[in-house]
């Protein structure tokens, strides 16, 4: 596979079940937060539906590679990439450590619901217990581009607004609604990027 993009050589290997060729490939190339990072997740996909120790063999050697790499941005985004298809490549080294409180305060101050997460990942009852940091991430990017998507899909379908004609109340009503979806977006990405700061 020399010569080949990297995501078309992690997508040969895995047709052909070689785990140790795809990681292979995936060591050998320099590191971007393009292509590379592409291919890490296919990886970690991949990983994500084995179990027991066939999940190991693959899941293993990423993290490995992932905790070697010089980029503590694109490490973090690869861990949070990985965190989508339940693998988890962190535990402790590089994303900071969170608790329900830090959690619940950042919930508070973003006017945000704290219940949302929990319907998606499972929180402690304990104030002080660590919470999942890479799991709150995604929920609350994932959260965010929901509500980013709603608000963009309501905002764009708006009928035209004559200059001399006063808007309706189902134009204002939809208006209104696309503009609370906006708002709900930008705080849930504020509540993902606090979490993942180091001094939230």
């Amino acid at each position: 596979m020399t010569g080949a993009r990297i995501t078309d050589a992690i997508e040969y290997y895995g047709r052909q079940g070689q785990d140790r060729g795809a990681v292979r490939v995936v060591r050998r190339r320099d590191p971007d937060k393009f292509r590379w990072r592409r291919a890490v997740a296919a990886l970690t996909a991949a990983a994500g539906n084995r179990r027991g120790s066939d999940r190991a063999r693959l899941e293993e050697p990423v993290r490995e590679l992932v905790l070697d790499l010089e980029d503590g941005q694109l490490m973090r985004e690869i861990i949070l990439d990985a965190r989508r298809f339940r693998v988890d490549l962190d535990r402790g080294e590089v994303l900071p450590f969170r608790t329900l409180g830090d959690l619940r305060r950042t919930t508070f101050l973003t006017g945000t619901d704290l219940e949302s997460v929990r319907r998606y990942i499972a929180l402690p009852d304990d104030f002080h217990a660590p919470i999942d940091t890479a799991g709150v991430v995604v929920v609350g990017r994932a959260l965010a581009e929901q509500h980013r998507r709603s608000a963009q899909r309501i905002l764009l379908e708006l009928p035209e607004l004559p200059p001399t004609r006063t808007e309706s109340p189902l134009r204002a009503q939809l208006r209104e609604r696309g503009q609370r979806d906006a708002d709900a977006a930008t705080r849930w990405r504020a509540v993902a990027d606090a979490i993942l700061r180091d001094d939230p």
